[in-house]
């Protein structure tokens, strides 16, 4: 059952418009825990975004040992089941992370931006990013990753506002900071894009060998020690 959400934040009220952000901004401040943020989001009002979908999508896999993929947003299936990236291109994605080692069930945490599926599976609105950034601001301070990985334009847009086009930035080793700590983060092409686009595969696999050489340098796959 999910816990009961805490008083800190309980009795908030969930503003609309401009108002809306920082009510979020002080609701996901008030989480300590992955727990408490995954409650703190299933009872958020979300507006229109929320009310329109099946569910809440909050992440998949382990976040012990630091590895962390941030995709867009939902999309049907993952709306139907609940988590990220169970449709064909969560299918790839799998496929992706096993050749470097990785799994959702041992090693690898993954989540989205939006964590409701935009209508039609359109990208989502600047407001409706903005009233999801708190959320996985504090959901990226919580999980405590020592690498990230941000799968497509969206997601290196709205986490590193970078601007240009994934396919000038992909690949890049940039920084991004955690509490006090600078985490190495890369933007790569988005699994859903690589079914479109197959020929680009070759480009995501050196990014995967890139992300595989630094997780070894800083010895992620090694015994997990921390407890989250």
């Amino acid at each position: 059952p999910s816990p009961k959400m805490p008083s800190a934040f309980s009795t908030l009220p969930q503003r609309e418009g401009k108002d809306s952000i920082s009510s979020t901004m002080e609701i996901a401040a008030a989480c300590n825990s992955l727990a408490e943020l995954k409650t703190a989001l299933e009872t958020f009002d979300g507006g229109e975004l929320k009310r329109g979908a099946a569910h809440t999508v909050f992440a998949d896999g382990t976040p012990s040992h630091g590895i962390m993929f941030i995709g867009e947003a939902p999309g049907r299936e993952e709306d139907q089941k609940g988590l990220p990236f169970v449709g064909r291109a969560g299918q790839l994605l799998d496929r992706m992370l096993a050749a470097i080692a990785l799994d959702r069930r041992s090693n690898a945490y993954i989540t989205n931006v939006i964590n409701w599926r935009p209508p039609g599976n359109r990208d989502p609105s600047p407001e409706e990013a903005a009233m999801c950034l708190p959320f996985l601001r504090r959901h990226i301070e919580l999980a405590a990753p020592r690498l990230i990985v941000l799968l497509g334009a969206v997601a290196a847009r709205h986490v590193m506002g970078q601007a240009d086009g994934i396919m000038k930035i992909r690949g890049r080793w940039m920084e991004y900071r955690v509490d006090d700590s600078m985490v190495p983060i890369m933007p790569t092409l988005h699994p859903a894009y690589l079914l479109r686009q197959p020929a680009h595969k070759k480009l995501a696999w050196r990014d995967l060998q890139s992300i595989a050489e630094k997780i070894e340098t800083l010895g992620l796959l090694e015994p997990a020690v921390r407890v989250n």
